[in-house]
């Protein structure tokens, strides 16, 4: 659906994006994760047609985007700061959405502006950034585009609306097959949402991975010996971190589960755990097997 391939935008000499490539499957939910500064408003604006890449064309269902009006069409951008015209309200906004795009369904709008308990007269210059935020995704919402590029989305949101626009999106891919690009620094919230993820840092993509995929791929064990084995049983697994507190040993360990249990059980273990791991723990750890700190990844 999405085909980003070598994608590259210099801003001076500063290179935003570096031979970035993103792959997003028709009618997913694909998190584009990061450090501050990693490129990815930059990437999500390239994607979406505002601006131009240096090299590469990003390409939707096969159609480069930008400056290709019937394509754009299909496809809205929710930036981190919603932009509304000057002193409009939210119905003139919606007057102007259904002049541009063909999907705009009237009846979906009236329902959501009630749903949110938004006047649909009043000012959206003088609505809350929360609110703000509610009038973007029901004027996206309601124009049902094809695909939906979101940056930040959730900012500004309480908790209970947070969830009702998860699920309103969920709902769209689920019955449409719309498909979602989404940025955000908070892995926890990515984690139930998200199909797959990518991840950015200086400009360039670390690696992009189905969320399940992933988690299979990394295993947190907690291990106890009656008699603590040599450093031979570390050396035989690939390990990204471990501590040890008396005789309990605690490895975030790659490899699939079943290599990893035969292995720890050779060793005759008197207790033996395979953890949970959050997505949150498993790009602190895999980041950190790669030199790049907590502090820039995880906000």
């Amino acid at each position: 659906m999405i085909k980003a391939d070598n994608i590259s935008k210099r801003f001076g000499r500063f290179d935003a994006v570096k031979d970035v490539h993103v792959h997003v499957k028709k009618g997913s939910i694909y998190g584009l994760l990061g450090s501050n500064g990693a490129g990815k408003t930059t990437l999500l604006k390239i994607i979406s047609g505002i601006i131009r890449a240096d090299h590469g064309v990003p390409t939707i269902e096969g159609e480069s985007i930008f400056e290709v009006p019937d394509v754009k069409k299909r496809v809205l951008f929710i930036p981190d700061q919603p932009y509304f015209f000057h002193q409009t309200s939210l119905m003139q906004m919606a007057s102007f959405y259904e002049a541009v795009y063909d999907q705009w369904n009237g009846e979906r709008f009236h329902q959501l502006y009630e749903h949110f308990a938004l006047n649909p007269n009043a000012s959206l210059s003088r609505m809350s950034k929360g609110m703000q935020r509610q009038a973007a995704f029901i004027l996206t919402l309601s124009a049902k585009p094809d695909v939906l590029i979101l940056d930040e989305p959730f900012d500004g949101l309480d908790p209970v609306v947070r969830q009702q626009v998860k699920n309103l999106l969920i709902q769209d891919v689920s019955s449409r097959s719309m498909t979602v690009l989404v940025s955000s620094h908070n892995l926890r919230e990515m984690e139930d949402f998200c199909d797959a993820v990518g991840v950015m840092h200086k400009g360039g993509l670390l690696y992009e991975r189905d969320l399940e995929e992933l988690k299979t791929d990394i295993s947190k064990l907690q291990v106890a010996f009656k008699k603590i084995p040599d450093e031979s049983f570390l050396a035989g697994m690939d390990v990204v971190h471990y501590e040890k507190r008396g005789r309990v040993l605690t490895c975030i360990v790659r490899g699939t589960e079943d290599e990893i249990d035969r292995y720890v059980r050779s060793y005759e273990p008197a207790i033996y755990d395979v953890l949970p791991l959050t997505l949150e723990e498993i790009f602190t750890y895999e980041m950190g097997s790669v030199g790049y700190e907590i502090r820039n990844l995880i906000v």
